[in-house]
């Protein structure tokens, strides 16, 4: 069995999207009928994220720890009790390709880590794409660590010790502890999962900080950039 676990505070504006990619990845046929539970971990949310997970028939968990390392680490130790063999992982303000499953089970790995694309951006901050697209690895052997494309063994996890309990790059944390496991890794240029552009996120030093960075600097370079022409 796959277990899919994601994380979400707050996230009714993305998580339908989310969920119903998610079911479309569940139902490939590249998968053989293997079956796919997924959980989303609600932690500490006040909006309507929990009436999302019901209205589309989608299993959720609730805890207050404000802790997206926790989060996950609460999804996966249920999947894993349930007999889950892998653990995909993704945000819930991300969208996974349909082949998102396949290509983790196919991978032939302990750990697979993806990469991720920014989704639809307004025209004022079209530019981030490209900015965040020159900042970035892509191709086979890329290195990079998302929280919202990666997958594991079961058997590699438990070994590694699961998802830590912090704020934030607790992904990156996990893959350091399967390497120095000896874990084998797929560092995959594709399937490619697209996660939303904001510039203000969920965790204090996450994704959405990381690209508000980007943005900072391009603000200060580009009137640089102007005066020198």
């Amino acid at each position: 069995m796959i277990g899919v676990l994601v994380p979400a505070h707050n996230e009714a504006e993305h998580l339908a999207a989310c969920l119903r990619s998610l079911a479309i990845a569940a139902a490939h046929p590249g998968l053989a009928g293997e079956p796919v539970q997924i959980i989303i971990a609600l932690d500490a949310c006040t909006d309507g994220s929990a009436e999302v997970c019901a209205r589309m028939g989608t299993e959720s968990l609730e805890l207050h720890a404000r802790c997206v390392g926790a989060a996950r680490a609460a999804a996966a130790g249920l999947l894993v009790e349930r007999g889950a063999t892998w653990l995909a992982s993704t945000d819930a303000d991300s969208k996974v390709p349909a082949d998102w499953l396949v290509a983790q089970r196919t991978a032939g790995t302990d750990v697979f880590c993806g990469v991720v694309d920014l989704g639809e951006l307004p025209p004022q901050q079209a530019w981030l794409r490209s900015c965040f697209q020159r900042s970035e690895r892509w191709g086979e052997g890329h290195g990079r660590v998302h929280g919202a494309n990666m997958g594991v063994s079961a058997t590699a996890y438990r070994r590694a010790g699961g998802f830590a309990a912090k704020r934030c790059s607790e992904d990156v944390d996990l893959v350091m502890r399967l390497k120095a496991a000896g874990a084998s890794i797929c560092w995959a240029g594709a399937p490619m999962v697209i996660t939303s552009g904001r510039l203000s996120g969920r965790a204090v030093g996450g994704f959405a900080d990381h690209l508000a960075g980007l943005a900072a600097v391009e603000a200060v370079q580009l009137p640089q950039l102007a005066l020198a022409s």
